[in-house]
């Protein structure tokens, strides 16, 4: 064999190994993708710093000791709509109780932001996740998503997706994370 045919060779060794070698990667992540990085009930919660619409800095890590009901929403949900106005009617009684909620915006433009918090007359922290950090930290879709958060720092439950929660499902909540 010459020595062209032999290199030829070579390199088509090469490239068909480095095609398999893709191909077995690409089904392998298609068939775990279901369950890797999910975060789950039990998990620590991962930590974040996010701004609000006035530019305030808020640290998960800050709430140690505190129930955290993290919603994750966006202007253009439904059931987002539904229940922003039972959560902000429960809001002031839970935070005498230890108990927090920081919704967590994705999506949409700051203008759209302020209206609905306006339109709804929000009280609670509206955190604005600008790059998508957050909800891919936390895995999250679709919206709404709400995670639940002991005050260890650990998830408690996650709601996911149309729930059309009811105010006393959102008390439930709110009492399963008390400290």
């Amino acid at each position: 064999m010459s020595l062209t045919k032999k290199r030829r060779l070579l390199v088509r060794t090469a490239i068909l190994a480095v095609l398999i070698a893709a191909a077995g990667y690409t089904l392998y992540a298609n068939a775990t993708k279901g369950t890797r990085g999910k975060l789950q009930a039990g998990d620590q919660a991962p930590d974040f710093v996010l701004k609000d619409l006035n530019g305030k800095t808020y640290r998960l890590s800050d709430y140690k000791g505190r129930g955290v009901f993290l919603n994750f929403w966006g202007t253009w949900c439904d059931p987002c709509k539904k229940e922003m106005p039972y959560m902000n009617e429960l809001y002031q009684t839970y935070k005498q109780k230890g108990v927090e909620i920081l919704a967590v915006h994705v999506k949409d433009t700051r203008f759209l932001v302020d209206q609905f918090v306006k339109q709804y007359g929000l009280d609670f922290p509206v955190l604005i996740d600008k790059n998508g950090d957050v909800q891919n930290a936390y895995n999250i879709d679709p919206l709404p998503t709400t995670v639940l958060i002991a005050p260890d720092g650990k998830v408690k439950k996650i709601i996911v997706g149309n729930q059309n929660l009811s105010k006393k499902d959102i008390r439930n909540m709110m009492d399963m994370i008390k400290p």
